[in-house]
């Protein structure tokens, strides 16, 4: 048996959870193991695993959210700006769809992403990803 979705469960009210706030589509709530103080989660509160799977319908009321999140925790905690992000399968420890928003100051101690960065061996390597992307992108 699925175990069941603790988002799905905290959207519902069956779970506790630091909520900060509502909207028809979303809930918004604290991250139990924050990056830094004041990390929040904008999760939709209708079952999706990934951005792929985000119904037309509730892209916008989402992402309208989370905005609201990065300005009001800028507003709230005095920070200079935030990070915003979001996994979509690989590093997503709950198989429902987040957005972190994540309170940001000048020498916070978070440096860039937190994954290494690489280079495209060539311009012909970076333009064969562009255009397999591309096509893929215009087929959607």
């Amino acid at each position: 048996m699925a175990k069941p979705c603790i988002f799905c469960a905290i959207a519902s009210g069956d779970e506790a959870a630091a909520v900060v706030g509502k909207t028809g589509a979303a809930i918004v709530f604290f991250d139990t193991k924050p990056v830094f103080r004041g990390h929040c989660l904008v999760v939709p509160k209708r079952h999706v695993e990934t951005l792929g799977d985000l119904p037309d319908d509730l892209v916008e009321p989402l992402f309208v959210t989370a905005r609201r999140v990065a300005r009001a925790v800028e507003k709230a905690l005095g920070c200079q700006g935030s990070f915003v992000a979001m996994n979509n399968r690989v590093s997503q420890s709950v198989p429902h769809l987040h957005v972190h928003v994540i309170p940001r100051t000048k020498s916070d101690g978070l440096k860039g992403f937190f994954w290494p960065r690489v280079k495209y061996a060539s311009q012909e390597e970076m333009e064969d990803f562009r255009a397999r992307i591309a096509e893929a992108f215009d087929a959607a």
